[in-house]
């Protein structure tokens, strides 16, 4: 939480950032000042993307922005097209994710890859 943050402010950029464990469950969560509520839930299912799916959220944006079968994946339930969510791993076990919201996809993308980096 605390590289995730480090990276929202140092770029001055209003974010949630939301940290789940492995079962999906919220052990963390902050909102910068000036943050847009909205993002909350996003941050959230941002993670839950990449938590269920084992996979970071931007795969799923990438596989809509193809188009055509691409599209299957608004099907997935859970699965966030956005670009924010990372899977938090540690010895090679999912431990948990982060889910980040509240500027544009590749700048919460960031933000979450600095959070998750520190796991690593």
């Amino acid at each position: 939480m605390a590289a995730a943050e480090a990276e929202s402010v140092k770029n001055n950029w209003g974010m949630a950032i939301a940290v789940l464990d492995s079962t999906g469950h919220i052990v963390m969560l902050h909102k910068l000042d000036n943050t847009q509520y909205g993002s909350i839930a996003v941050a959230e299912d941002k993670a839950r993307s990449a938590l269920y799916y084992r996979r970071p959220s931007k795969v799923f944006e990438d596989l809509v922005a193809q188009g055509g079968l691409g599209m299957r994946t608004l099907a997935l339930r859970g699965a966030t097209p956005l670009e924010g969510g990372i899977p938090l791993i540690a010895d090679g076990k999912i431990i948990g994710a982060i889910g980040v919201s509240g500027a544009t996809s590749v700048q919460d993308g960031q933000v979450a890859k600095a959070g998750a980096d520190v796991v690593k």
